[in-house]
């Protein structure tokens, strides 16, 4: 083990530095994912990460550990039973050296740079730690440290749980850890547990892999412009995607395309400076080359294959990044065949083509290279023969048949795909997670895989996330792991010939491929490309709600700075701008005035790529509505109708919702009912489809209309009981739904609210205002029989815990004052005692509302930070400022973060926390299950 120690306490914080030295490594304990970890490099840097790793900690305590970055890193999945078998299931290797969370690394398994005599020794000691700890039954994930100068070997941590790893190495084995930890906690022994996958064998044989898998994290610092693309021990990804492969090279390049940033494997893209954060386009120079590799960031996979271009040594490349030779060499061999296709050109020999596809390079990547086009190399290939088989994932290397379809595809000889005669249907996934896109819609493809399940219709998933239930191998008939892009789809197509292609349940992903799928002649079920496209193209949009009599904000389209900017000054200032054919509001801005205009229309109008950016009327006070449907191409129902809580101009996803609504007049409720009634049948959907309404004085705007699934059905489906998913999924079968018995909509007698789980605790540099652009990673649910109570559930669910009483610091812009009036009074009436900074405090003052005066943090110490920080405050209602207040607005809602004090950043938040507050004072929340409440 590494020397180490623990402190509660600063004092015995530096105590341990001193006996250790630095750099330290800093761990809180009962963290996940590095949560207030960090490395400390000098006492500077220590004060500061062991504070706030203390503050993370939920036992206020940190371990302090030597130092070993720069090692190279190992996890071993380990399982044991009651009667002590041990099986190790998985090596994984992390590409990246330690010093960066194993969430943010690339990882690789089975291990490629161990021989067998090391694996031996790591294998001993992680079974001897296993059974040290007391782990009686299931399994654990025990890391280790390498030094790559002597061979040393040291164990960092074991989790004795499931963990990250062990759905990672569930995935790329087949052998389902949590699963069969589960009988082995009921007593079960390893040798009495069959082998799914195989049949024949037990859970006793440890799996054996004739395959590589490459796991990639998917990090989305673009939202996030304050924060360094800097990669460290706290974890900054989001999601991740793992690929399949014979060989790194090849897993390593679908990796990369599955990640979908816009590459198409490791470089010859035409892409190679898009993401690259330095001067667009123009050639790199060494040094800032050598900056990239030094640093750990999310683009150092693609700096690795430009110092290589500029034929640096794989020695002085190594000396910089810390990754293993073995590793640097197979992308030395990657960027050199991709020179030799570039020097051959359009003659490209049949060797190099095969050997090109067998490395991983789609043919987009080829077209590149040989000046050709992307079809053209597919005719090419194909004419020679050069297709890809599929391969099983067996978990025994081919030595017992494998009774579970689980594919991968490579360029070989031998087709392991079982092509069966039965009527069969193809369900694209949603990709790896990410900001705007994430499991709600990987909800909507096990649903609709459940559904063609109870048709008898054979489900084929493709997908290429390893986080998800949609990539288990009994979630569908049959499984293909593999990137979503339309090569890779149209060949499992060619192999399978399925019936139809379901494009709407897996977000932006699939509907962004539905028309190159369309192109080919392949079938989409349901609602058709042609709707999809009338639904985001601007003009055609437009068109249809005139034809129908429907009103949306004034707005326009640009294709440059100079025309967005006559756009905003014709529609008038506030304007929301956005690209088009995006999810998760990316890019999107409320802008106030010109000088705003010319910036953001510069960084939408790159992410548009090509599409024209959208420039939008702002309705400031507007309520916001969500409506779910589903439609069978005659009948529309609404699945629910949903009310945003904060106001308008807050990314949908973003933004806590109450289903059913509690303000809308009924007269208004029937309006967006008949309004996305009439949209459906004009669009002619079949399946789901997502309306988002404003409404302002009563008047309804249709904001926008999305023929998919939205990142809502989950919720709906729960708080109603109805499974929309799998309505809408026998309904592209053809059914209707007067023959699925659901001809009318739900009427409730309780409330369901949804609320957003923000990421702010891990980019400490961001402000936690919102707005457009959506920010949240997850979501959860409040139910009861009132909002009230049903507010705060989902305030408690997302880890905001309502105080019942102590102080509530008010700071609000002179706009909000009024609407603040109303809150203060009610939380003073409620026995709390009200803070305010000068405006504030005056103006409640004169009001009659009795409230203690707080400096601003620019008005001199002590201040509102400081009462915050001496838990003085119990919580934060302060609405977004500009100027100088701006700062102080972040300053402060950052220590509400840091401190974990509820905070709103709305009038409409604040006001629901009032009445969830109320909810809790009068003890009234119901526990009940969910089949009560559909009951």
């Amino acid at each position: 083990l590494p020397k180490s120690g623990f402190a509660t306490d600063m004092e015995t914080v530096r105590a341990v530095a001193g006996e250790i030295g630095f750099p330290i490594i800093v761990r809180p304990s009962f963290t996940l994912g590095g949560t207030g970890g960090g490395v400390a490099y000098n006492p500077e840097d220590l004060e500061k990460v062991a504070k706030t790793g203390i503050d993370a900690s939920l036992t206020g305590q940190v371990m302090l550990e030597e130092s070993v970055l720069g090692w190279k890193e190992y996890e071993l999945e380990v399982m044991r039973d009651h009667n002590d078998n041990v099986v190790i299931i998985c090596s994984i290797e992390n590409m990246d050296p330690m010093g960066i969370h194993t969430g943010d690394s690339i990882t690789v398994a089975p291990a490629q740079t161990l021989s067998d005599k090391e694996y031996q020794v790591m294998r001993n000691a992680s079974i001897a730690v296993i059974r040290e700890i007391g782990v009686d039954t299931g399994g654990s994930n025990v890391q280790f440290a390498v030094n790559p100068e002597n061979g040393e070997l040291i164990v960092i941590e074991m989790n004795p749980r499931v963990s990250r790893s062990s759905a990672l190495a569930s995935k790329a084995t087949g052998f389902p850890i949590a699963k069969i930890a589960a009988k082995l906690a009921v007593g079960y022994t390893l040798d009495e547990i069959s082998n799914d996958i195989t049949g024949e064998t037990l859970a006793s044989f440890e799996p054996t892999l004739d395959y590589c898998v490459v796991k990639i994290p998917r990090w989305t610092f673009e939202k996030f412009p304050e924060t360094p693309n800097y990669l460290t021990t706290a974890m900054k990804s989001v999601g991740e995607t793992m690929s399949i492969g014979r060989t790194f090279k090849e897993a390593l390049q679908k990796g990369l395309r599955s990640l979908e940033i816009g590459r198409f494997g490791l470089g010859a893209d035409g892409k190679d400076f898009m993401d690259s954060g330095i001067h667009s386009g123009k050639a790199l120079s060494v040094s800032e080359i050598e900056q990239k590799l030094a640093t750990p960031n999310s683009e150092r996979i693609f700096f690795l294959r430009y110092a290589i271009l500029k034929e640096m040594s794989l020695q002085h490349i190594y000396e910089l990044t810390g990754i293993d030779p073995w590793f640097l060499n197979q992308i030395k061999q990657i960027v050199e065949l991709e020179q030799q296709i570039a020097t051959a050109g359009k003659e490209i020999p049949e060797s190099l083509l095969k050997k090109a596809k067998s490395w991983g390079f789609a043919d987009i990547q080829l077209a590149h290279l040989t000046g050709s086009s992307e079809e053209n190399i597919k005719k090419t290939r194909e004419a020679l023969g050069i297709r890809p088989v599929y391969k099983l994932v067996d978990t025994c290397a081919a030595e017992f048949k494998a009774a579970t379809p689980y594919y991968y595809s490579t360029y070989e000889s031998e087709n392991e795909a079982r092509v069966s005669a039965r009527k069969k249907v193809m369900i694209l996934g949603g990709g790896p997670n990410r900001i705007g896109q994430g499991i709600e819609f990987d909800y909507c493809c096990v649903h609709a895989s459940f559904a063609l399940r109870e048709e008898g219709v054979e489900s084929i998933m493709v997908n290429s996330n390893p986080e998800t239930v949609s990539t288990d191998y009994d979630t569908s008939d049959k499984l293909y792991f593999e990137p979503l892009t339309k090569e890779d789809v149209l060949h499992i197509v060619e192999t399978e010939k399925p019936m139809g292609v379901i494009v709407q349940f897996g977000g932006q992903t699939p509907l962004n491929l539905s028309a190159g799928l369309h192109a080919a002649g392949v079938p989409i079920l349901g609602t058709q490309p042609e709707s999809i496209d009338r639904a985001e193209d601007r003009g055609l949009f437009q068109a249809m709600l005139k034809k129908l009599g429907l009103v949306q904000p004034d707005n326009g389209m640009a294709a440059s700075v100079e025309e967005a900017v006559a756009v905003a000054e014709k529609i008038g200032y506030p304007v929301i701008v956005r690209p088009s054919y995006v999810l998760g509001g990316r890019a999107m801005k409320i802008v106030y005035d010109r000088q705003e205009m010319d910036h953001f229309t510069r960084i939408a109008i790159m992410e548009s790529l090509g599409h024209p950016v959208l420039i939008d009327k702002f309705l400031e006070d507007a309520v916001e509505i969500d409506v779910d449907a589903i439609s069978d191409g005659k009948t529309t129902i609404i699945g629910g109708i949903m009310e945003h809580i904060e106001e308008a101009g807050i990314h949908s996803g973003d933004s806590a919702c109450v289903l059913p609504p509690n303000s809308i007049k009924q007269v208004v409720l029937d309006e967006i009912a008949d309004a996305t009634k009439a949209m459906a049948a004009e669009l002619g959907v079949v399946g789901l489809m997502n309306v988002q309404y404003a409404v302002k004085d009563d008047q309804l705007f249709v904001l926008e209309v999305n023929p998919r699934a939205s990142r809502t059905i989950p919720f709906v489906s729960k708080a109603t009981g109805v499974p929309l998913a799998k309505l809408a999924t026998k309904v592209m079968l053809g059914k209707t739904l007067q023959d699925l018995g659901f001809s009318e909509e739900v009427t409730l007698s309780h409330v369901a609210v949804k609320e957003a789980v923000l990421p702010f605790d891990r980019f400490p540099d961001v402000d936690t205002l919102l707005g457009p652009e959506m920010k949240s990673t997850g979501e959860v649910m409040g139910i009861d029989s009132n909002f009230g109570a049903a507010y705060a559930k989902a305030q408690f669910g997302a880890g905001n815990y309502l105080p019942v009483a102590g102080t509530v610091f008010i700071s609000v812009k002179d706009r909000d004052k009024e609407a603040a009036l109303t809150i203060a009074s009610q939380f003073y009436d409620m026995g709390f005692t009200i803070m305010a900074t000068r405006g504030t405090s005056g103006f409640l003052a004169a009001q009659g509302i009795s409230n203690e005066m707080v400096n601003k943090v620019s008005a001199g110490r002590p201040h509102v930070v400081d009462a915050i920080m001496n838990r003085k405050i119990q919580m934060v209602i302060n609405t977004g400022l500009g100027g100088e207040t701006k700062r102080d607005g972040y300053d402060i809602r950052r220590a509400a973060i840091k401190f974990k004090i509820p905070y709103a950043t709305t009038i409409a938040g604040a006001m629901a926390m009032c009445k969830g507050i109320a909810a809790l004072k009068k003890e009234t929340l119901s526990v009940k299950t969910i089949q009560e409440y559909h009951n």
